[in-house]
């Protein structure tokens, strides 16, 4: 029952987090705010943990441990709730637009405006840079699953119980709660464990000390923390980059890394467990499959540099009016001869498609001059601007929207999946030998206090800055940025596609690259390490052995052990 709630607490916990990932580009456009302040605001869930987690890791285990994974529970849905409550406070969300009601009509739209005149929210599809959708609901579907996974742990013992008939006097209460033959016994109930918080607290800095003295750990840890800030840039990103490179909306995007990538993750992990047991891998044979795996997946990432997709043509920004490709971050080259006539804005993002294939800023900025229909099938007649590329003009008509990207584009895509799921897969084979070495190469009574480390450290300096730096250089590819309705600026629009798939994944590979070096290092202190250890082992042997046997007795006669202890197997299995 234990591993049953646990787990649906665990699921809840993912759907939280990987939600908010999904809605990224959800709340950039409706609170019109940077990549790297939705990076502040990812990461501030890490904040929340650092709060807890290293008091939980080294005392969590004296206390009722199921109450205290409840209380989290319910924390967590309060924060969950917490994040969808600016929809019901800020009321309806308003977009920025150029189409104005003629002044001499009540019935027609003036994409040309001559005057200042009353401007109208026009009709807009989900692939539109400006489109949000129901963001919020998801928070609060998320939330109740959290806070109902809050309830079973409410009815849960402190410990597992045994039946009374089977109590033996000899043993003290503590072991007597416990399920004999328990494998976990001998090292709950040692005969040194302080007894209370103050004697616990004392013993905290020199147990840190000696846990920060083992350099294997030390490197192990600066490579792990090095990697989840690779990993969790491109993860809490990559739904935004298919996006942005391969012009697919934010459901599809969303709906391929949840079906597709995550499964290929779990997969990974489950079967990189498998290959661990059925050949019996030691501590150096993990740390060699770990480190295979990472980098064979690395050399796979690379072919997403040569999967690019070019910058969609939109007038002004990335082509000249006429045509002619060249990127412009002067909001001076929106405008031209074609539209000099309307008082135009520069500031909306109000984007319509030619039919010669160009995507203008808006109706006004191609230069039309009337619409017709409503609505999605609302189509701006007598543009400019359009004739100055058509080379056979014809009605000079534009539509809503930006112009759908290249069939080339569309044909790698397909090919991009296929090696995003193959990379995630290998990658992700060595994610179990590589936890186990975490395990194995710490001393049993730092195992706990090794792991609060481990998770305080990566959610420190991975799980919160990652997302931020990620978002701030992305940022710099913004070609057009959005305005705020109370001004100052907003979203980006519209991103340079070329600069923005060389910072997203130069800077994901080249976080790898380097601890792919720290790991050269790493191998050569671990191998020191299994020497060291197979020396004591030859030296020590049989008088710690006689040590432990002493030290344990009166568990092993309370729990039923096998009285027959092999040292090099007891000793193997410790690191």
């Amino acid at each position: 029952m234990f591993v049953a709630a646990l787990s649906f607490a665990y699921f809840a916990n993912a759907l939280s987090g990987s939600y908010m990932k999904s809605t990224i580009t959800q709340l950039e456009r409706r609170f019109d705010i940077p990549s790297y302040l939705i990076g502040i605001i990812d990461g501030s869930f890490e904040m929340g943990n650092l709060l807890v987690i290293a008091f939980v890791s080294y005392f969590g285990a004296k206390f009722h441990r199921p109450k205290i994974i409840a209380i989290g529970c319910i924390l967590m849905s309060f924060g969950t709730f917490l994040i969808a409550m600016p929809h019901f406070i800020i009321g309806r969300y308003k977009i920025e637009t150029s189409v104005r009601w003629s002044v001499n009509s009540t019935n027609n739209l003036s994409p040309c405006p001559a005057s200042s005149e009353s401007t109208r929210t026009v009709t807009f599809t989900p692939g539109d840079a400006r489109w949000v959708g129901a963001w919020w609901l998801g928070y609060l579907i998320a939330g109740t699953i959290t806070l109902m996974s809050a309830v079973p742990f409410w009815f849960l013992p402190k410990s597992l119980p045994m039946p009374v008939d089977k109590h033996d006097t000899s043993c003290t209460p503590e072991h007597t709660r416990f399920i004999k033959d328990s494998p976990t016994m001998e090292h709950k109930f040692r005969p040194e464990e302080p007894a209370n918080f103050h004697q616990m607290a004392k013993k905290f800095v020199p147990t840190l000390r000696s846990l920060l003295g083992n350099p294997v750990y030390i490197t192990f840890l600066c490579v792990t923390i090095i990697q989840f800030n690779s990993l969790i840039g491109m993860v809490t990103y990559k739904p935004k980059y298919i996006e942005q490179h391969y012009g697919q909306s934010t459901s599809k995007a969303n709906f391929v890394m949840g079906m597709i990538n995550i499964p290929a993750v779990a997969l990974g992990i489950f079967s990189g467990g498998v290959v661990m047991k059925k050949f019996k891998l030691g501590i150096m044979g993990a740390a060699k499959f770990a480190f295979g795996t990472s980098l064979l997946g690395y050399f796979l990432s690379l072919f997403f540099f040569a999967m690019g997709c070019e910058n969609t043509n939109v007038a002004g920004i990335t082509v000249s009016y006429t045509g002619v490709e060249g990127l412009s971050y002067q909001e001076q080259s929106l405008f031209s001869d074609c539209n000099l006539g309307c008082l135009c804005s520069r500031r909306e993002w109000d984007p319509v498609c030619g039919e010669n294939g160009i995507t203008y800023v808006s109706p006004c900025l191609a230069g039309c001059t009337a619409s017709s229909g409503s609505g999605r099938n609302m189509v701006f007649d007598n543009c400019r601007c359009v004739a100055l590329v058509d080379t056979q003009p014809s009605n000079l008509t534009a539509t809503l929207g930006q112009c759908p990207r290249r069939d080339s584009c569309d044909k790698i895509f397909p090919y991009f999946l296929a090696l995003s799921v193959l990379s995630s897969f290998i990658i992700s084979l060595g994610g179990t030998p590589g936890f186990m070495l975490l395990v194995r190469c710490i001393k049993p009574e730092l195992k706990s206090l090794a792991l609060g480390i481990y998770m305080l450290a990566t959610r420190t300096l991975a799980g919160i800055p990652a997302p931020i730096y990620f978002g701030a250089i992305i940022d710099t590819t913004c070609l057009k940025w959005g305005n705020k309705m109370c001004g100052g600026r907003g979203a980006c629009r519209i991103y340079n596609t070329s600069a923005y798939r060389i910072v997203y994944l130069g800077l994901t590979l080249g976080l790898r690259t380097v601890s792919f070096l720290l790991c050269i290092s790493g191998f050569a202190l671990l191998k020191r390490h299994i020497k060291r250890e197979e020396k004591n082992a030859q030296t020590n042997g049989s008088g710690e052995l006689e040590s432990l046997r002493k030290e344990e007795n009166s568990s092993i006669d309370c729990e039923q052990f096998i009285p027959a202890l092999d040292c090099n197997s007891d000793r193997e299995s410790h690191l």
